[in-house]
């Protein structure tokens, strides 16, 4: 495999020198492009998008036609996986994703199975060989999962949830019953990203979106153990070249240090975290990711020059040993204006290229 013509991305999450800080956007494919509009309105609905490994691949190099970004993602959902599980996944309209079949009782749990990626999710696993012949080496490919605790959210609250109720009442009541669900889901997106990486994804990341949810003590033991799982069986090498992971838990700003003791190459950060502060605490364990609150983009082009000055100064000058890649702190607003994506862009670009000597940068 060779490296992509652009393997910024990449060199940035292995802590090797750069010639700019790296940035690609969490939902870089999304609602507010209007490229991705036309493509899912042609499709009928978003699951037919996701199914599609040819309009999965149309949409997934939409914002690189339009912006300078260092990696693509692949388009899907992180709910695939519980769809593969058989609940049966559909979006209601504005409602975001439910289960026909959410976890309720005992029984439902002990039959759970994990899925073959080969077969089950074999439109994901197209997807990423048509994405990687698409993008022809030009960035990296990032594969991606929903974290074990964060898909047993949606499998036993049947949808999102304001207070979790159903999965904390399982946590606290059978805790048993929950840790055979995170276990069958460990081992699930286990089999996921190995497949994704065998099929061209350069990098994965573990989305663990609720994580944060949980009070201190039980997030050690009902997410992160399970992360832990995740990261030290995923393949860390495919065709000779070294495939780094990502681990972001929304709301995990207490918890940086036992995430970078995980084993992955970088811990992703949210908004309400200092990037300088971080640096500190994490030190050379692993590279940062983050973190800008999505909202600045509606803030216009000033605000947006001045957050990403404010974050990467606090992050500050690359030296060795340290990696960062610029993102939000969560997934872009589909209400975004596509220009104020532009601005942030550019914006990176300028300041950390002024950011770095010259006799450091790569070129």
């Amino acid at each position: 495999m060779n490296k992509p013509k652009n393997d910024t991305f990449l060199r940035a999450l292995l802590r090797q020198p750069t010639d700019h800080t790296p940035i690609w956007l969490m939902r870089q494919a999304g609602r507010y492009l209007p490229e991705y509009c036309e493509t899912r309105r042609r499709a009928g609905n978003f699951m037919n998008l996701c199914k599609n490994p040819r309009l999965a691949c149309e949409v997934t190099l939409q914002p690189l036609a339009r912006y300078d970004l260092d990696a693509a993602i692949l388009f899907s959902d992180i709910l695939t996986v519980p769809d593969a599980m058989g609940l049966g996944l559909y979006f209601a309209e504005g409602e975001g994703p439910k289960f026909e079949r959410p976890l309720r009782e005992e029984w439902e749990i002990r039959n759970l199975s994990v899925p073959d990626p080969g077969v089950e999710l074999r439109y994901v696993i197209d997807a990423v060989a048509e994405i990687r012949r698409a993008l022809d080496n030009s960035v990296p490919l990032i594969g991606f999962s929903g974290s074990p605790f964060t898909l047993a959210c949606y499998m036993i609250e049947g949808g999102a949830s304001e207070d979790f109720r159903s999965i904390k009442a399982m946590l606290y009541d059978r805790p048993d019953l929950l840790h055979h669900v995170l276990e069958v889901n460990a081992a699930a997106v286990t089999a996921y990203l190995n497949a994704q990486i065998e099929c061209g994804a350069q990098a994965v990341m573990i989305f663990d979106t609720w994580g944060g949810a949980l009070a201190d003590g039980a997030y050690q033991q009902f997410s992160l153990a399970y992360i832990r799982d995740v990261v030290s069986k995923i393949k860390r090498e495919s065709e000779g070249e070294r495939i780094p992971t990502i681990v972001f838990t929304k709301g995990g700003g207490l918890w940086l240090e036992q995430i970078a003791d995980t084993g992955c190459d970088a811990v992703g950060l949210d908004w309400t975290v200092n990037l300088g502060a971080a640096r500190v605490r994490i030190g050379g364990r692993c590279a940062l990711q983050g973190n800008v609150d999505p909202m600045i983009l509606f803030g216009g082009e000033a605000a947006i020059r001045r957050e990403v000055e404010a974050a990467l100064s606090s992050f500050g000058a690359p030296a060795a040993g340290s990696g960062h890649v610029f993102n939000l702190g969560h997934g872009i607003s589909q209400h975004t204006p596509p220009e104020a994506v532009s601005v942030l862009v550019d914006a990176v670009r300028q300041v950390s290229r002024r950011m770095r000597p010259p006799e450091r940068g790569r070129h």
